[in-house]
C-alpha cells in the first residue's frame, strides 16, 4: 500500500508514530502495531469457518473502531456488515462506506435517535436493538420524519443482566409492536452473552450457552406460533462462536476479538484444552514499547504505561519471550522483571494487551507492519465515539 492523502504533511514522532515505507525499527513508541500477515490469516480463517458452518458473519466494529479493518473483514473475510455499540460509532462506519450496520445496543434520547434515522443517507442499511416498548414510538417517529426504514431487533437477556428482555412473552410483545410501527421493520433477535466469551474452560462456556439458547429457542417458537418470521438470530463471539453456529437456531455471528486477539483470550481454552491464541487465532495486535531505563538490576522500565493500554482484564504479556515479564504499570511507565539483565536501553518489545477493545480506543493510529517494514498507517477511525 502507498501513503494516502490523509497522511500528507504528517510528521513522524509528533503527528504519527511512523509512515509507510519506514523500517520497523524507526517506529516511535509506544504505539499499536498490527502484524498484517497474522491479521489477514485471522480474518480469512473466521470467514471460512462461518461459511462452512452455514452462518453469516457480522464483525464487531467496537473492537477495532477502524473503517480500514472493517473493509478488510468484508473483502477477504466475507463479512456481511458490522455491528457497533453507539450511534456516533455507527456514523463513522457509515461515512466510511460500510453498507450494513447493526447497533447492537439500545438507542435512546431524541438527538441520538434522530442521528440514527439519518444514517441511511450515507447509503447504509441500519438497524438497532430494542428491549423497551416505550422506545418504539420514538424510533418510529424519527424514521417517518426522515423517510427511512430502521430495522429493529428484539434484544434478549442471555444471562449478562444488562440490556434485553428475559421472557418469550416480552419478546413477542416487542416484535408485534415493531411490526405495527410505521417506518420500522422487525429484523430479528439479538442474543449475545458477552461475559461467557472469557470463561476459561470450554465446559463452563458450553453450560452458559445452553442456558442462553434455551430462551432463544423459546422466543423463536413463540414468534412462529404467531406467524412472525424471524430470519435473523444474531450473537456469538470469539470465545463461543462454535456453539452459536452449530445450534441450529442462530443465523449470524458477531465476533470481534478474533481479528486481533489479546492476553485475556490467551487464557481461554478450546475443547481440547488448547489456548485460543495458539489453536485458533494468532496475536496480530501489539503495543510496541521501548526500554527507557535499566538502572536497577533485574528490573527494566519501558515506555508503555496505563495511558496506552487497558488493564481491566489483566496486564499485558511480553510476546515471544519467557525470560522477561511485564509486572506493573503507572501512567507513563511499565515495569519488567529482567532477572538475567538481558534487556538494554532502547530494546524493543511487543506486548500483547490484556483487553484489545479499550486499548485500541486509547490510540489514534494502527501501524501495519509486514516483513520488517511499515506497509500502512490506519486511523482508529471511531476513537472516542462513545455517544
Amino acid at each position: 500500500m502507498t501513503a494516502t492523502t490523509y497522511l500528507e504533511g504528517l510528521e513522524p514522532g509528533f503527528d504519527v508514530p511512523a509512515l509507510p515505507g519506514m523500517d520497523e525499527k524507526q517506529i516511535e513508541t509506544p504505539c499499536l502495531v498490527l502484524d498484517l500477515d497474522a491479521l489477514e490469516r485471522n480474518i480469512v480463517k473466521m470467514g471460512q469457518e462461518a461459511r462452512a458452518m452455514g452462518v453469516r458473519l457480522r464483525v464487531h466494529g467496537k473492537m477495532h473502531k477502524s473503517v480500514n479493518v472493517a473493509k478488510l473483514q468484508l473483502s477477504i473475510g466475507g463479512a456481511v456488515g458490522v455491528c457497533c455499540q453507539k450511534v456516533s460509532e455507527a456514523e463513522v462506519f457509515a461515512r466510511g462506506g460500510i453498507g450494513d450496520i447493526l447497533i447492537s445496543n439500545q438507542v435512546r434520547g431524541a438527538a441520538k435517535i434522530d442521528r440514527l434515522a439519518r444514517l441511511p443517507r450515507f447509503g447504509a442499511r441500519v438497524s438497532c436493538c430494542v428491549d423497551d416498548p416505550d422506545n418504539i414510538p420514538d424510533l418510529s417517529a424519527a424514521a417517518v420524519r426522515h423517510g427511512v426504514t430502521i430495522g429493529c431487533l428484539v434484544e434478549l437477556d442471555c444471562g449478562a443482566r444488562r440490556c434485553g428482555v428475559a421472557t418469550a412473552q416480552e419478546a413477542l410483545g416487542l416484535a408485534q409492536a415493531i411490526i405495527a410501527a410505521p417506518g420500522l421493520e422487525f429484523a430479528g433477535i439479538q442474543a449475545y452473552q458477552g461475559a461467557m466469551q472469557h470463561l476459561k474452560l470450554y465446559e463452563d462456556r458450553k453450560a452458559k450457552f445452553e442456558t442462553a439458547v434455551a430462551l432463544v429457542r423459546e422466543v423463536v417458537d413463540a414468534l412462529r406460533e404467531e406467524g412472525i418470521a424471524c430470519e435473523t438470530v444474531t450473537g456469538g463471539g470469539t470465545g463461543s462462536y462454535h456453539f452459536e453456529a452449530k445450534s441450529g437456531v442462530y443465523t449470524e455471528l458477531q465476533c470481534g476479538s478474533y481479528a486481533f486477539m489479546d492476553a485475556d483470550y490467551g487464557r481461554v481454552l478450546d475443547q481440547n484444552g488448547n489456548r485460543l491464541d495458539e489453536s485458533g487465532f494468532e496475536n496480530a495486535l501489539f503495543i510496541l514499547t521501548s526500554v527507557m531505563s535499566h538502572v536497577k538490576a533485574g528490573r527494566a522500565i519501558c515506555d508503555a504505561g496505563l495511558k496506552v493500554q487497558s488493564v481491566d482484564s489483566g496486564l499485558p504479556v511480553v510476546f515471544g519471550r519467557d525470560d522477561v515479564a511485564y509486572i506493573e504499570c503507572s501512567d507513563e511507565h511499565g515495569t519488567l522483571t529482567d532477572p538475567n539483565d538481558v534487556l538494554k536501553v532502547n530494546d524493543r518489545l511487543r506486548l500483547v494487551p490484556g483487553h484489545c477493545d479499550p486499548t485500541c480506543n486509547l490510540h489514534d493510529w494502527y501501524v501495519g507492519v509486514r516483513n520488517g517494514k511499515v506497509e500502512c498507517l490506519w486511523p482508529v477511525s471511531a476513537r472516542g465515539k462513545a455517544y
